[in-house]
């Protein structure tokens, strides 16, 4: 249990730079976007120059980067993401859509290994059948598609050509609902993004668990549990399996921050109401302060995910831990 905490310890100090290295490269490239005095005018296009002073001096533009830089982190830090220029604090812009982000992302994860397991179990079973090489083909497929090529294509089948699921938004804003009440409503919502996200997912799992499997199964410990004459399924599910999935844990935190990477994408082509979304509407009408927000929220969404991973992966395998 001290092993543990002292990883625990260990991983959230190497979490440190990582945030603060994020945070510079985030707070740099934010303010090389153009003159804020200039971006504050394209918001705000009937100023006064009374009015454009007070906003100078609430953004501490008359000081230097560093100087606003530590401000902002500072504010950060305490809770404080700022005030967009399109009115309002970034927190109560943002903060609502986190969960819908989460929702998704989650749900899609979950599903994807779920399924992606014993699909991989099975085609390493059935290695070089005519099943192995289908499933193999697919998650090539699966591995090389953009989502939001996948996203329009499934939208195209299910949504024009054949109306049965709707093609954008978490749910419907007002009566008649999909399926007839609400919460069906936010069911068929959910489907098209989640299956998105769950193909491109599920092709990496099963990649990695068949690729595991094959290995594990070539092992000394388990040919001669064969040659005692212990059940296969004992073999695989309760000694091979084990040792195989240890290294997609690892795989699962990496893909929880990939799926993050392309929320933009995903959900701007699902008008999806989450993280990814406000994302693009913030940076097309340059508001820096919302896309700052953005970014560090999904920096820390991504570092905790990978906290976890870290610490499935040692409680799974002691070495690490003491490594």
């Amino acid at each position: 249990m001290a092993s543990l905490l002292t990883y625990l310890i260990r991983r959230v100090l190497f979490m440190i730079p990582v945030f603060l290295s994020v945070s510079i490269i985030t707070f740099i490239i934010t303010n090389a976007a153009g003159d804020p005095i200039k971006l504050i005018r394209l918001s705000f296009k009937t100023l006064t120059p009374a009015q454009l002073q007070q906003l100078i001096a609430f953004y501490h533009l008359n000081e230097p980067l560093y100087a606003r830089y530590f401000q902002w982190l500072g504010e950060f830090l305490t809770g404080n993401l700022g005030i967009s220029l399109q009115g309002g604090t970034v927190a109560d812009k943002i903060v609502p859509w986190i969960g819908t982000t989460l929702e998704l992302q989650l749900l899609a994860l979950f599903l994807s290994l779920g399924i992606g397991v014993p699909i991989g179990i099975y085609s390493a079973k059935h290695q070089y059948s005519k099943s192995d090489i289908a499933v193999t083909s697919t998650a090539i497929f699966g591995v090389s598609m953009p989502t939001f090529w996948v996203g329009i294509m499934l939208i195209l089948i299910f949504s024009v050509y054949f109306p049965w699921l709707p093609a954008f938004g978490a749910v419907s804003p007002y009566p008649p609902y999909w399926w007839g009440n609400y919460q069906l409503d936010v069911l068929a919502h959910l489907i098209l993004p989640v299956l998105v996200l769950t193909f491109v997912s599920v092709a990496t799992i099963v990649r990695l668990i068949r690729a595991n499997m094959l290995e594990v199964l070539r092992q000394d410990y388990v040919l001669a549990a064969r040659a005692s004459g212990i059940k296969e399924s004992t073999i695989i599910y309760r000694y091979a399996l084990k040792n195989a999935v240890t290294p997609v844990i690892t795989i699962v935190g990496l893909s929880f921050g990939f799926l993050l990477a392309g929320a933009p994408g995903l959900e701007t082509t699902f008008t999806w109401p989450g993280l990814g979304y406000a994302f693009v509407l913030a940076a097309t009408v340059l508001d820096l302060p919302v896309v700052q927000g953005i970014t560090m929220i999904i920096t820390l969404i991504v570092l905790i995910a990978n906290l976890g991973t870290d610490l499935a992966y040692a409680w799974l395998d002691p070495r690490v831990r003491l490594s």
